[in-house]
């Protein structure tokens, strides 16, 4: 597989790094400028992968709209195609030597609160641009060993205000307004956000309007939801309290901008290291 790799795309194929919805990432170098790369592979093998084609155009598009240190880069776009229609997409990324936050280590509250804040800062300048990403979860943010983060898979992606035509995000992390196919805006980022947030505290997911299903498909009774110093009673109520306003479900409770959110991050991390500051003096 690597070997039509290099002779179709142009690149020198390393390793499989990922694979994904119909996606296979390899570690790769550009032929052209020795750039080192993480590279999106996308087969049309069925009819339905079209959509996966829009999200791989969708991604380029947008992280070319955007320059932040946080989120993913987005090189080159190459499509092959065979009878007039495109059959595969190649996408040449930022390569990012980092794990999602489902794979990677457990983290202290701290690094917690400063990975969210990190992830915040760069979904408020998507919004500077008028843009959403729709779908942050565990896996679609990195964390590598010097701390830092990317914002990864902006296929999902749209400008403030889209309405799509079908329900799309993850369902454990998805917001209301996304269920029920309403204008998208920073409010909904905000959502998924508080979403993750919860699930980086407890270990669990908080209910959204998409019901988990047993092996049989049925769907599972929902447990009344315990704020996360509930489940965890080391977490500070304040943060418990943030990351619950963010998954109201009406966006009008929600914060009002990602800029409240970053505040309050602040708020907690300053009063963590005080905390810990006064602790180490005693």
């Amino acid at each position: 597989m690597a070997s039509d790799i290099l002779d179709i795309g142009g690149y020198s194929i390393k390793k499989r790094i990922g694979v994904g919805a119909r996606t296979t990432i390899y570690l790769a170098t550009d032929d052209v400028d020795g750039k080192e790369i993480a590279l999106k592979r996308v087969i049309l093998e069925r009819p339905e992968d079209v959509r996966i084609f829009e999200q791989i155009e969708t991604e380029f598009k947008v992280a070319n709209k955007i320059t932040h240190p946080y989120i993913r880069k987005c090189y080159k776009l190459k499509k092959i195609r065979s009878m007039l229609k495109t059959k595969e997409m190649l996408l040449a990324m930022e390569y990012f030597d980092g794990q999602s936050l489902e794979e990677g280590p457990a983290l202290s509250l701290l690094d917690v609160m400063l990975v969210f804040r990190m992830v915040a800062t760069g979904l408020n300048a998507m919004h500077q641009c008028e843009l959403v990403h729709c779908d942050i979860k565990p896996n679609n943010i990195l964390l590598n060993k010097a701390g830092s983060i990317r914002i990864i898979d902006l296929g999902q992606s749209c400008r403030i205000g889209t309405t799509k035509r079908r329900i799309q995000g993850t369902p454990d992390y998805i917001a209301p307004e996304q269920v029920h196919r309403k204008p998208l805006g920073p409010k909904t980022d905000i959502f998924n956000l508080g979403a993750t947030m919860y699930w980086a505290l407890t270990g669990k997911t908080i209910p959204t309007l998409i019901p988990k299903k047993d092996a049989f498909g049925l769907p599972v009774q929902q447990e009344q939801v315990r704020q996360p110093h509930e489940i965890r009673s080391q977490i500070p109520i304040g943060i418990s309290k943030l990351v619950m306003d963010c998954v109201e479900e009406d966006p009008a409770k929600r914060p009002i901008d990602m800029m409240s959110v970053i505040s309050r991050l602040d708020l907690m991390i300053h009063s963590i290291l005080s905390n810990k500051s006064k602790n180490n003096s005693q």
